[in-house]
């Protein structure tokens, strides 16, 4: 999405069961998951509007995740995983929220003919972006057919933990109400929605460090 991207975790049922072991994905996991990650944001809706045609979409995303990952959340920041590579978590620390120019326009080349929307996207967001020091949750994306087990929420915890401990809030982007609803529940809070000609809303949300606990 240029300079920033939006956040989704869909839970849907399922009936197998999720992993929820984590580890620090590495450069070897990214062709996995840049797949995990196409496929758990094919229906989201920001995405859609960036990239309409349906029979392409799934390869451009996969361009996408590919060079997020790889220059910007692996080089830049943290990336979640779980053992069995069935979704991701990709923060950014502080300070290093905005992305590279040079990644900027090789994530441009994933939106074809829709590149200058994106671009008017992604100034939009950068322009709204949280100015203090703070946590940068990027892309969160579960496997399909692994959703709706709280693999989302296990894949988010390292992050929130981290933020409680050096007292710094959280700051995400939501597509849907849906994923806005999984984020409050973990004490995130909309501050705005911004939108940019027809795209659907971007839910701009932010969670306060949780108070230090002190011995009475």
């Amino acid at each position: 999405m240029g300079e920033s991207s939006p956040m989704v975790v869909r839970d849907v049922p399922s009936g197998k069961l999720a992993d929820p072991r984590l580890r620090r994905a590495t450069t070897q996991d990214i062709r996995r998951l840049q797949i995990v990650l196409a496929e758990a944001f094919f229906e989201d809706p920001v995405f859609g509007w960036l990239m309409p045609e349906d029979g392409k979409r799934l390869a451009r995303l996969r361009r996408y995740f590919g060079i997020e990952l790889r220059h910007l959340a692996l080089a830049r920041g943290r990336v979640w995983t779980t053992s069995d590579l069935a979704g991701a978590a990709l923060s950014l620390p502080p300070g290093a929220w905005r992305s590279p120019l040079h990644v900027t326009l090789m994530e441009g080349s994933a939106f074809g003919i829709r590149i200058s929307r994106a671009a008017r996207l992604g100034a939009a967001i950068e322009y709204r972006h949280l100015r203090q020091r703070h946590y940068y949750v990027r892309d969160i994306g579960v496997r399909p057919d692994m959703q709706g087990q709280g693999l989302g929420s296990a894949l988010l915890r390292p992050t929130l933990a981290r933020c409680d401990r050096e007292g710094l809030p959280a700051y995400l982007e939501a597509s849907s109400e849906r994923s806005a609803a999984l984020y409050e529940r973990h004490g995130f809070q909309i501050t705005r929605e911004l939108r940019v000609a027809t795209s659907p809303p971007l839910r701009l949300m932010l969670r306060p460090p949780a108070p230090t606990q002190t011995m009475s």
